[in-house]
């Protein structure tokens, strides 16, 4: 081969090569168009109340992925249908909905301000966990009740007296007791109400514009240091496998 057939083969594989990527370039232009289009299109019919986070290509040809606050949603590229449901694939098994709500829902460990808690250790306090908890809710006495099986962890509970005007003079008379923590426990587990003053300075409307922040929006929702989120009253079983898997 001489060098004139060598120069014509490198001159048609970097055509070539141009080609391809002024293809890849065309197609990621014109999928932003399309999701861009579909994000307009979707907010002038749900209106101007319900604020689209994005709008992306979902694993599926023809659907959209639609994230609203913390849900997640699909449409089609005409916006004529938003559909509320769960991705599986078929082949892994997993769940790529429910992948992405956790992801959502995730927080950074490191945001939380540990002052702002009351703080429980027992065992040698190795593992750590958050909640935030309203002291006159059903589900997180349920909850604190379950916790004291748990050895060698530590758990900080932040109140958000969310559910009445009661659960705010209760978390400040809890916050201000001489003993915040046990105060708590007694009314959580015991049924001993707080009776002292509520006068003293306390988190609570911090604990509440973080809720707000990473909508928080009931109790009790429990953290872990990977910052992946526990809703409700989980179950002991569910709580040990999820320090388990972070280990």
């Amino acid at each position: 081969m001489n060098a004139l057939s060598e120069m014509l083969i490198l001159n048609k594989l970097l055509s070539t090569l141009v080609l391809a990527c002024s293809l890849i370039f065309l197609a990621g232009v014109v999928n932003a168009q399309s999701e861009q289009q579909v994000r307009s299109e979707l907010q002038k019919k749900i209106g101007p109340n319900t604020k689209i986070k994005s709008v992306s290509q979902s694993p599926i040809s023809g659907l959209y992925e639609v994230l609203v606050g913390n849900e997640v949603f699909y449409t089609d590229a005409n916006s004529k249908y938003l559909i509320q449901g769960e991705i599986i694939e078929i082949a892994t098994g997993k769940n790529i909905t429910e992948q992405k709500q956790a992801d959502l829902n995730r927080i950074k460990w490191t945001e939380l301000n540990l002052s702002n808690a009351l703080k429980a250790v027992r065992g040698n306090g190795s593992r750590q966990l958050a909640i935030f908890s309203d002291p006159n809710c059903g589900y997180c006495k349920r909850l604190e009740k379950s916790l004291q099986q748990l050895d060698n962890v530590t758990v900080y509970t932040y109140l958000i007296p969310i559910l009445s005007a009661d659960s705010a003079q209760k978390s400040k008379q809890i916050w201000c007791a001489a003993d915040p923590q046990k105060a708590y426990v007694d009314w959580m587990i015991n049924g001993i109400a707080p009776s002292g003053k509520s006068d003293c300075s306390t988190p609570l409307d911090k604990n509440m514009a973080f809720a707000k922040t990473y909508g928080i929006t009931g109790t009790p929702t429990i953290f872990f240091t990977d910052g992946s989120r526990f809703p409700g009253a989980v179950q002991i079983t569910d709580i040990e496998k999820k320090f388990s898997s972070l280990k």
